[in-house]
C-alpha cells in the first residue's frame, strides 16, 4: 500500500507566489467592481487546486505565520528589518485567503510566537509512522529538512 502524504503549506510563501505571478505575466490587476484586489486570491486558488489535483495528497495543512511576536522578532529587534513592508492591497487579501481555505476545508495551522517554517519544521521531524510529509515551500531555508528517507 502506497504511504499516505501529508502536505504542510507555507501559507504566505504561496499567497506571496500567487500574489506576485500576477505582475510577473504583465496581466492588469485583478479587482472586483468596488475596487477590491482579487489576483492572490484567485492564483492562490488555481495553484492550490492545481496541487491538490497533480499529486492527490491524502491530507493537507496550510500553515501560517504567527499574528503576535516571534520569538526570533523578540530575542533580536532587527530580525527581518531589511524586508520591504507588504503591498496594502495584498494585505487586504490575506483574509480572503484564509476564508478560502475554510471553505475548502483545509485545516490552517498557526501558533502564537511561532514563524510558519518553525511549525512546518517542528511537523516535518516529528516522529511519525506510515506517513511522507512533504514541504510546499519556495523557502530555501527548508531544504535543510529535506530527506530521501522514506518513514513508511
Amino acid at each position: 500500500m502506497a504511504c499516505p502524504r501529508l502536505f504542510l503549506i507555507d501559507s504566505f510563501g504561496f499567497i506571496f507566489r500567487a500574489y506576485h505571478a500576477r505582475a510577473r505575466s504583465n496581466a492588469p490587476p485583478m479587482r472586483t467592481s468596488t475596487g477590491q484586489a482579487t489576483e492572490a486570491v484567485y492564483i492562490f486558488n488555481n495553484m492550490l487546486r492545481k496541487l491538490a489535483k497533480q499529486h492527490r495528497p491524502a491530507y493537507l495543512a496550510a500553515i501560517y505565520e504567527s499574528e503576535e511576536p516571534t520569538h526570533r522578532s523578540i530575542e533580536f529587534a532587527a530580525y527581518k528589518a531589511n524586508r520591504a513592508e507588504t503591498p496594502p492591497d495584498l494585505l487586504e487579501q490575506i483574509p480572503y485567503v484564509r476564508r478560502l481555505l475554510d471553505a475548502m476545508r483545509i485545516p490552517v495551522l498557526e501558533y502564537p510566537g511561532f514563524e510558519a517554517d518553525d511549525v512546518i519544521g517542528t511537523l516535518a521531524g516529528a516522529p511519525r509512522r506510515r506517513l511522507r510529509v512533504v514541504i510546499v515551500s519556495s523557502d530555501k531555508d527548508m531544504m535543510q529538512l529535506v530527506t530521501t528517507a522514506s518513514p513508511c
